[in-house]
């Protein structure tokens, strides 16, 4: 498997978290107008543009406090990204008319830089989504999945528990497949599907 190649736009995460000035100004200047032209091209006002960036960075920096966000792609088709699909569920609480012109055409960025920044937005949703159902598990099965992920053989884990290698066998299975289970049924929930 490829290792991830951090985009050197993980700058502007970094920023937001370091709550650096520069960066943050860098990032209304270079971005906040295109969300501002999108938003009042789709039945939006300025107030909507401003509280619809304003959230994107937030969550941004929530991203990058809480799940160590690392941008493979630009930060542009990023926040655009995450612009476009809270405006989207903002009309939709409204019931408002929808987005007629999408962002992905309104700005020449590039059909690659949208799909990496949607893929970027889709592994972090599936991270998110499996950590939370991973949590739901029993202490045992957090437990024998944890340490199934580290360096230690099985033999290894089966002895410090004090089980037999069979029974830590049939039990990890048992606790993955409750695990793909519950991130299975809640697949669609989180928007993923």
């Amino acid at each position: 498997m490829a290792e991830k190649v951090i985009h050197a736009d993980q700058r502007y995460v970094e920023g937001l978290l370091q709550n650096d000035t520069e960066i943050i100004q860098e990032i209304y200047n270079e971005f906040s107008q295109k969300v501002k032209s999108y938003i009042l091209q789709n039945n939006g006002t300025i107030d909507d543009a401003a509280d619809i960036f304003q959230e994107a960075l937030i969550d941004i920096y929530n991203q990058g406090k809480y799940k160590h966000l690392q941008l493979t792609c630009p930060f542009e088709p990023y926040i655009l990204l995450i612009c476009k699909r809270k405006w989207m569920n903002e009309l939709k609480k409204k019931g408002r008319k929808g987005v007629t012109i999408d962002i992905d055409e309104q700005y020449n960025i590039g059909e690659d830089a949208f799909q990496q920044a949607e893929q970027t937005w889709l592994d972090a949703q599936k991270n998110l989504l499996f950590k939370a159902m991973f949590q739901k598990l029993g202490a045992r099965c957090k437990e024998i999945l944890t340490l199934s992920m580290g360096p230690k053989t099985q033999e290894e884990i089966a002895s410090d528990l004090g089980v037999t290698y069979g029974y830590l066998r049939k039990k990890k299975s048992t606790c993955m497949a409750e695990l793909i289970a519950a991130v299975k049924e809640n697949y669609a929930k989180w928007g993923l599907s």
